[in-house]
């Protein structure tokens, strides 16, 4: 397996690098020697993983196949850049250009990124004569990102767009609700639940349905449930908006299921001002919907569900038979931070 590195969004601290791991998990690519910086996660995997970061991540920028790391300064990335096999990703007669990237501030006294551009683009023309720099429109780019005070170095494979997750953000749908998740955030959740393509992914409070939505746009199957009759028929509207359609989007009680069977779920109870509760406590709510969950998941499927940091979710899922996998927060406003919970369910 080849080494391979993601540049991430800064949007979060711990969800996308999370993110990518699910994705590969997700969709069977094994990988190893997983190392995290600052928006950068580094890995051992197959090329082809790539291809499934670039379609489902919501919050990758780039991936790329990794060429060397070295320390941040100019010595250690000539020496390293002396010892790399260029012709492993460049060969004579195409075109290349070399990019540096800087995350924040790291660095910023020892590498100017332009100086670093020229030296290791006269390098690679010494390395495999017959190439040219191509400022415009090159064949292959060689992206640098500065990190934690290292330089990692590669082969540019993918870029990936945040362009369509804008377009599905909460007010441009023609059904809006002020509780709505952002688009990113719904993808994201569908990774971390594991979901694969044709499975059917569940979400209990579908709201105005943007986790369905997401689901939806990476191959799933889709079932949404929600106690108010507006928002059902607000979730259709915007499925239709984007002439997609669910397995069934149910006006229903969350805690009593009309299910059987489903290969995950994804979640945002009600919780906060603008949402309904069902005439419950926001801490009951999620009891009682993590116990019907639990009721319609196999033994080793998941569910991923958002709740207000204060609940202490983790907790909760363990008492209802669930392992707790992981947790991520996102900062919502002054009064209110997401719990970002993955349980997995281990027995019937």
């Amino acid at each position: 397996m080849p080494p391979l590195f993601f540049l991430l969004s800064g949007e979060n601290e711990t969800l996308p690098a999370a993110e990518v791991k699910a994705i590969l998990e997700a969709e069977g690519f094994s990988y190893a020697n997983a190392e995290q910086f600052d928006q950068v996660l580094r890995l051992d995997a197959a090329l082809e993983a790539t291809r499934a970061v670039q379609v489902r991540s919501a919050y990758t920028r780039v991936c790329a196949q990794e060429l060397f790391v070295s320390e941040a300064n100019y010595n250690d990335v000539a020496q390293a850049a002396s010892k790399t096999d260029f012709n492993s990703v460049l060969k004579s007669g195409e075109t290349f250009v070399v990019r540096i990237n800087r995350i924040k501030t790291y660095a910023e006294q020892t590498l100017n990124t332009m100086t670093l551009e020229g030296k290791l683009g006269k390098q690679i023309l010494i390395s495999i004569p017959g190439t040219k720099v191509n400022l415009k429109n090159p064949d292959k780019t060689i992206l640098g990102i500065i990190t934690n005070n290292k330089l990692i170095l590669g082969l540019k494979l993918t870029d990936i767009t945040s362009k369509t997750f804008s377009e599905r953000r909460p007010r441009k749908k023609p059904f809006f609700h002020p509780s709505a998740m952002p688009s990113k955030l719904a993808r994201c959740m569908v990774n971390l639940a594991r979901a694969k393509a044709e499975e059917l992914v569940l979400d209990p409070f579908c709201g105005t349905g943007t986790s369905l939505i997401e689901a939806i746009f990476i191959g799933c199957r889709v079932v949404g449930v929600d106690a108010q009759k507006r928002m059902v028929l607000g979730a259709k509207r915007n499925l239709n908006y984007f002439n997609i359609g669910a397995e069934g989007l149910v006006w229903g009680d969350a805690r009593n299921l009309p299910l059987f069977k489903v290969d995950a779920v994804v979640t945002d109870p009600p919780y906060g001002r603008s949402s309904s509760t069902l005439k419950s406590t926001t801490k009951q709510l999620v009891k009682d919907v993590l116990a019907s969950s639990h009721r319609v998941l196999g033994v080793g499927q998941r569910i991923c569900i958002a709740a207000p940091k204060t609940l202490n979710i983790s907790r909760l899922g363990e008492q209802l038979g669930f392992r707790h996998m992981e947790s991520h927060f996102a900062y919502v406003h002054r009064t209110l931070t997401r719990e970002i919970a993955v349980f997995e369910k281990v027995s019937a």
